[in-house]
């Protein structure tokens, strides 16, 4: 009877034991929008360690009260406590240390295409810079955002985030200025910007269809 007792004992101590562990698994990101390969994830109490995979995903077996965290040569090292309120998939967000160095050594260390790297390295806030050296919002844009694209023709350029390949109507970015959408930017002096930034593709997409070839977000002075 003793020996039946301490082998359903050691049978609930193994099956409590699987309950504690559990599986996570996300994705990494950079600036809300970009995905970032390569980067070491590290349970701490369970001890495994795994790499973000091409596309920003990984797994990770974890266990009860466990942290991750989450490092990369060219990104400050992020760390995340799981817990019951933890969801099942992980959005996790590192920031990029930007400097022309790390740009190249995000691409060779194959964290992120050049494409991207170029495109997330503009999208550093400028608040302390100042616009005026630019004749107008048109050149600020092209001076900042090199992935970007201004195309002259109309009675205002149109700006280009996604590229000519989209099936909507219109490829023009949509324009937002502290908070309001409006139809054009070129009655902005680059001396009245505080902030801007261009969204695309997830970060986009709180504007829902309109967001569709992405968004120049701008804020003034005035909105301060």
């Amino acid at each position: 009877m003793k020996r039946f007792y301490i082998i359903g004992l050691l049978f609930f101590l193994v099956l409590g034991g699987m309950h504690a562990q559990r599986v996570v698994k996300g994705y990494v990101l950079t600036l809300d929008d970009f995905t970032v390969s390569n980067i070491e994830i590290r349970a701490k109490k369970s001890g495994a360690a795994v790499q973000s995979d091409s596309a920003g995903h990984f797994v990770i077996v974890t266990e009860e009260r466990d942290v991750l965290t989450f490092s990369g040569k060219v990104f400050d090292r992020e760390r995340v406590r799981i817990n019951r309120r933890t969801p099942d998939t992980l959005e996790v967000n590192i920031k990029f240390k930007n400097t022309p160095e790390n740009r190249q050594l995000a691409v060779g260390y194959g964290y992120m295409n050049e494409r991207d790297v170029t495109f997330a390295a503009s999208q550093i806030d400028h608040k302390r810079e100042d616009f005026c050296m630019y004749s107008d919002v048109f050149e600020l844009i092209k001076g900042r955002f090199p992935g970007v694209q201004v195309l002259s023709g109309g009675r205002e350029p149109e700006v280009i985030i996604r590229g000519m390949s989209s099936v909507v109507t219109s490829n023009c970015a949509l324009y937002v200025i502290d908070g309001v959408v409006v139809n054009s930017i070129g009655h902005i002096s680059p001396c009245q910007i505080s902030k801007i930034s261009v969204l695309r593709d997830s970060s986009a997409s709180i504007y829902g269809s309109r967001g569709a070839n992405g968004v120049v977000l701008i804020e003034t002075h005035r909105a301060h």
